[in-house]
């Protein structure tokens, strides 16, 4: 066998293994949402323990208002409270949460330099908090008013000491439509959620719009400065409990985004933030990293266009399984399952987004989000 069949061999056994034994990733479940006997309701919690809800925002006016009302309106049957912790905002974040009687909102103080940003607002609301259940939640999502009951019963049963969601993310524009989706997949396929939830395994992640954690098990890993310069926060979180607990990862029926990424700039700049951090930082795990995402994604597509017959083939199979995996989280979001025949296309524009990451790390730029710098080389 040649050395161009073996490399287009190689991305058809690497999807075979990813299909069949990296904890079904691509079935793009499970969801918080159904109780057994009622397919219709989510579950209610068999006690109702104080729950302090920590929203960090900065510069938010423009989805704090609704976000808050969201919570506000929560039907929960146990003692809630809602902490709105202003991050040095500079509109009207604070004025457009409005008024509630379980709404109180913090002036936050000076971020100390060794802190990012949201670390530094959630610590300050866990602070204020006295409640055995904390929830950190987004100033852009928002919630069903059943929500914080279904997230309260999946923490008791089986019982876990954190309960995160994948909350249903903005899908509108032609750029969210098109990258979205594939953000889920993505974030599933590098997280399995069968594994996060295995005990067994080692996999740990989080997603931080929706992060529902047991007070005692935010002590027993030293508090929220123990992750105080994180910048991939939730899946930090989730690591750390992890070492000592059980945690349950999924998708949410019941709490969606409505921050807007109308533009492909703009989800750029999302992959950017975070992306060369999550690779440490390292350009050895950048060229790894780009070198197995060409496998997966574009080694494929060249077999299936201009191998011979055998490489072919392998290039077409590696290019279907692809496209069927796509398919669960496509229909989650609504789109057709043509998208999936782009797939390659959209992994591409996440790998240079990734070095564009890397570039903005190695010309000083560093990560930015909200006005502020983090991590410049």
């Amino acid at each position: 066998m040649s050395v161009i069949s073996i490399l287009s061999l190689l991305p058809l056994l690497l999807w075979v293994y990813l299909v069949f034994a990296h904890g079904r990733f691509w079935a793009s479940a499970p969801e918080l949402l159904a109780a057994p006997a009622m397919p219709a309701a989510p579950a209610a919690p068999e006690e109702f323990p104080d729950v302090d809800i920590v929203v960090p925002a900065r510069d938010e006016a423009q989805t704090i208002g609704r976000a808050i009302a969201s919570l506000v309106s929560q039907d929960y049957a146990g003692n809630f409270r809602i902490i709105l912790v202003d991050d040095d905002s500079s509109d009207a974040t604070a004025e457009c949460a409005g008024r509630a009687a379980n709404l109180k909102v913090i002036r936050g103080q000076a971020k100390p330099a060794a802190w990012s940003g949201k670390m530094w607002a959630l610590h300050q609301g866990v602070a204020e908090s006295c409640a055995a259940v904390l929830l950190f939640t987004d100033a852009d999502i928002v919630h069903d008013p059943r929500h914080l009951s279904a997230l309260v019963a999946r923490l008791q049963g089986p019982r876990v000491d954190l309960v995160s969601e994948m909350v249903r993310l903005n899908c509108v524009s032609l750029a969210e439509r098109a990258l979205v989706p594939a953000f889920v997949y993505f974030f599933q396929m590098l997280y399995p959620f069968a594994l996060v939830n295995d005990p067994r395994s080692r996999v740990a992640a989080a997603a931080g719009g929706t992060v529902l954690i047991r007070r005692e098990a935010l002590q027993r890993i030293g508090g929220i400065e123990t992750l105080r310069t994180a910048l991939i926060d939730d899946v930090a979180l989730a690591k750390a409990v992890k070492r000592s607990g059980a945690i349950y990862l999924g998708h949410s029926g019941l709490a969606a985004s409505i921050r807007p990424y109308p533009h492909l700039i703009d989800i750029w700049r999302m992959i950017a933030r975070t992306a060369f951090t999550q690779l440490r930082h390292s350009a050895a795990l950048l060229a790894l990293t780009l070198l197995g995402l060409t496998l997966v994604w574009l080694v494929p597509v060249w077999a299936a266009a201009f191998g011979n017959r055998w490489e072919r083939v392998y290039g077409l199979a590696a290019f279907a399984l692809a496209a069927v995996t796509y398919w669960p989280t496509l229909r989650r979001y609504g789109r057709s399952r043509f998208w999936s025949l782009v797939l390659p296309l959209i992994a591409l524009y996440y790998m240079a987004a990734t070095c564009g990451s890397a570039l903005d790390y190695w010309r000083g730029a560093g990560a930015s989000w909200k006005n502020r710098a983090y991590g410049a080389g």
